[in-house]
């Protein structure tokens, strides 16, 4: 196992992660030197996204993030944390260092759209930004 990988296999992340998709279809997307990715699912905190192999060594990844149907885009810097096998590929884990301009307020933005696009419940945006800042329900 490389130093680049979460030994214990335990989540990282303190806040909600959301699965990236709505109704079946990818909503959020990462582009990254240049090539558009699916996002495997999204927190306040970062991401993760499919991925071939395990990178050796922890990288500065610049990205933007995009959210399907809106023009809008969020840059910043993340930083790899760790990479998962599974039954379908590899996962690469991502946290955020840095944001440019107001993209953190736009990321939670965006959350708390999903969220409550997605609700299978009525639920409020106060409800829904509330679930997007706090702690992780899992």
């Amino acid at each position: 196992m490389s130093k680049h990988e979460n030994a214990s296999g335990a989540e990282r992340r303190k806040r909600q992660r959301f699965v990236a998709t709505r109704w079946g279809n990818v909503c959020f997307w990462v582009e990254i030197d240049g090539v558009r990715q699916p996002v495997n699912d999204l927190s306040l905190e970062g991401f993760s996204l499919s991925w071939g192999v395990p990178l050796p060594e922890p990288l500065d990844l610049p990205f933007v993030l995009h959210l399907e149907g809106i023009p809008d885009q969020i840059r910043g810097t993340a930083r790899t944390v760790n990479f998962v096998l599974g039954a379908e590929g590899g996962l690469l884990g991502c946290r955020f260092l840095s944001f440019e301009g107001d993209g953190a307020e736009r990321l939670h933005e965006w959350l708390t759209i999903h969220v409550i696009s997605t609700a299978t419940i009525r639920i409020s945006e106060t409800e829904a930004a509330a679930i997007v800042s706090g702690p992780s329900l899992v």
